[in-house]
């Protein structure tokens, strides 16, 4: 790399002005330090603060700059108390509301000339702008080119951010620039980075608003593509990694994995037996396998899985199984000890709620080799969880778990030099798109054929005008000797206000289905309460349980037929698409009723269509992910390799095939560039892979 890139990248935050301990702290919480990371905190959205816009022309919605005299200012006594100033520009006026605000304020306000930026809605003066930013010293220029709004933490001011990046921007018109990486035609786009670096910080005026927006500007395209590469090449560093390591080399699946599948009530579908074959190929190498195994609610993934065990079990080697929730964990504890204890296999079971002398003989019946599959939750990864000879690592529902997880696990196992094989496995259907960009370390495997017996859900929309109706259904439904479930969901992100509404719904219900047994089950309860009602409930001893999302996955009850989820709207469809499938399980006809709150709004609707048209998982997922975005279909905070700065997958899926292929002659031709790239973007590459 050159001087002048050095200058850029490796410069301490604190070279630039203004910078001193408690802010380069500060600074270092959002993962700047250096005057690289300065340039790649991208804005999140942009204002436009270069003209201002007569009063007379503005309509609700509209972000403006206006520049009149203020003509009354009083203190208006509604519901709240606020400060109302009526600025007028000679085409028009608009009220200006703060509801923040002291007797001075007021003072300077009354008869000023001044320039306000702010969004216009309609309100009780008309039309209206809340706490608008305002000067008094209209003779200042305006801004000579867009404004970007960056991400912030406490303390940490967007006028602060901006005149950090001013800084380094100046510093690049002085020349001093990061080393430009030629992407070669497969980029699509031809501009160098710190061109397209600049023109994101400092957009110019000629550049319309509309056009940063949707993220379609040559230069966000440009960032937008390295971005994607860098992920890529951080996938292909932990495949190639994978690559060079050790594993157990597994015999072929034998007496055990035979044993096992006769001991089944059912027999294996086409799909589960092709997945199968893939995985026993993957574990007769003696390179780690890496396999995601895909499939739609109730496709039977957990007996692929579990004759995975097998196999590892007849090689006298160890199984770990990972689950995100102790429920779901608790469910595979049952299904594995069903299947395996029978031929002999011990079972050890893992999770925060083993306590006291069992954790200690679970842990002293792993550490010695005696317990041949370890199951449980995140407890798997605590220092104190020893295990003899780790040969396989079964993780479920992999997009809880982080890349770095994953890692921790497999670390646990190396042993004389071998890393256990790993087995990933998911009901969420991954489209094609984000398989390409997210899993770009893995071999994918899907279960696309439901198991015979499974009876398709009827699902049906209804807006919550019409309960009454729905209630005298599951009603009539359970005294038919049906049971259902009755999902109640909130719009806050608060565990304690959802338990709450199910609570009092579980009250109302309870009241209306006079003669019905009605239980009550959310995630504030604990292990043990969850556990005990869920048992009671497959085992018929309740008619309607009430429920949280809490439910989402990982339980099995064939007799329930019926489900109503209130409120659907606030849900995505991946999760909707879980929660159905908790139904359908056996050989009665299965409803699903969405009870919405109307109106709804145009993506509510697309939603709540596609749950009626479809059962399909794959399709499910794709329309999710037109609809959505990756983010919001994953979770944000769960799946950290979505956390992108300024790619989108949906919008940027057009440049995933060549990212590809960059990434591929990046690492042969250069990789100390293809290196530096993923420096860039990454906050902790390292992580990705030890290279």
């Amino acid at each position: 790399m050159s001087a002048q890139s050095d200058t850029l990248d490796a410069s301490p935050i604190d070279s630039l002005r203004g910078v001193g301990p408690a802010l380069r702290d500060k600074l270092a919480r959002v993962g700047i330090v250096n005057l690289r990371d300065v340039l790649f905190h991208l804005p999140l959205r942009y204002e436009d603060r270069t003209r201002i816009t007569p009063i007379g022309s503005i309509t609700p919605g509209e972000t403006v700059v206006l520049e009149g005299e203020v003509i009354a200012c009083d203190i208006s006594f509604g519901k709240r108390r606020s400060l109302l100033a009526y600025l007028s520009d000679g085409t028009g006026k608009v009220a200006l509301r703060f509801f923040h605000f002291n007797r001075q304020q007021q003072i300077g306000l009354k008869h000023a000339h001044i320039r306000c930026y702010g969004e216009v809605r309609r309100g009780a003066a008309g039309l209206e702008i809340y706490h608008p930013e305002y000067i008094t010293d209209t003779n200042s220029p305006l801004a000579q080119h867009l404004t970007p709004v960056y991400p912030v933490t406490e303390g940490l001011s967007q006028s602060r951010v901006r005149s950090l990046v001013d800084q380094v921007l100046n510093l690049m018109d002085d020349g001093k620039l990061l080393k430009d990486i030629p992407l070669g035609k497969e980029s699509l786009v031809a501009q160098d980075i710190n061109q397209a670096l600049h023109i994101i910080h400092r957009p110019p005026a000629d550049i319309k608003l509309e056009a940063l927006q949707d993220g379609t500007h040559p230069a966000q395209q440009r960032l937008a593509f390295e971005e994607l590469l860098a992920h890529q090449t951080s996938m292909r560093l932990v495949r190639e990694e994978m690559a060079q390591l050790q594993a157990f080399s597994f015999a072929p699946p034998a007496a055990t994995c035979q044993a096992l599948k006769e001991s089944l009530a059912f027999e294996l579908t086409a799909a589960q037996q092709r997945v199968l074959a893939e995985v026993a190929e993957d574990l007769g190498r003696d390179q780690p396998m890496l396999r995601l195994v895909q499939g739609d609610v109730g496709s039977g993934k957990t007996v692929v899985a579990a004759l995975a065990a097998a196999q590892c079990l007849e090689n006298q080697l160890q199984v770990a199984v990972m689950a995100p929730t102790e429920l779901l964990a608790e469910q595979h504890y049952k299904n594995f000890s069903q299947w395996l204890v029978p031929l002999g296999v011990e079972v050890a079971w893992l999770a925060g709620k083993v306590k006291g002398k069992q954790r200690k003989a679970e842990l002293a019946a792993i550490q010695s080799g005696q317990a041949g599959i370890v199951i449980g939750t995140h407890a798997l990864f605590q220092k104190e969880v020893l295990f003899d000879r780790l040969g396989l690592v079964i993780i479920d529902e992999q997009h809880k778990f982080g890349v770095l997880q994953r890692l921790a696990l497999r670390e646990k196992g190396e042993r004389q030099g071998r890393m256990p094989h790993q087995l990933v496995m998911t009901a969420t259907p991954i489209p094609r798109t984000l398989t390409m960009s997210l899993y770009a370390d893995m071999d994918c495997s899907v279960i696309d054929e439901l198991p015979p017996g499974r009876t398709p859900v009827t699902t049906s929309v209804l807006p919550d005008t019409r309960r009454d109706e729905v209630v005298a259904r599951v009603m009539s439904a359970c005294e038919q000797g049906a049971q259902a479930y009755w999902v109640c969901t909130l719009i806050e992100e608060s565990e304690v206000l959802e338990c709450q509404a199910a609570e009092v719904t579980a009250e109302t219900l309870t009241a209306q289905l006079g003669g019905l047994r009605v239980r009550l089950i959310h995630g504030r309860m604990s292990g043990d309460e969850k556990t005990q009602i869920m048992a009671d409930f497959k085992q018929g001893q309740v008619d309607l349980l009430v429920a949280t999302t809490v439910i989402e996955v990982g339980v099995d009850v064939p007799n329930a037929s019926l489900m109503v989820i209130e409120n659907p709207e606030r849900l995505g469809l991946a999760q909707l698409h879980q929660l159905r499938g908790r139904i359908g399980r056996g050989i009665s006809k299965s409803y699903c009723v969405l009870l919405y709150h109307p109106p709804l709004g145009l993506t509510s609707k697309q939603r709540l269509n596609v749950m009626r048209e479809s059962s399909d998982g794959f399709y499910i997922a794709e329309q999710d992910l037109k609809i959505r975005g990756p983010g919001e279909m994953f979770g944000q905070r769960q799946s950290g390799s979505l956390q992108f700065r300024i790619a989108d997958l949906v919008r940027d899926q057009h440049m995933l095939d060549a990212v590809s292929r960059t990434s591929r002659s990046l690492l042969a031709s250069d990789r100390a560039a293809a290196l530096t790239i993923m420096h860039r973007w990454l906050t902790m590459p390292e992580a990705f892979s030890q290279v």
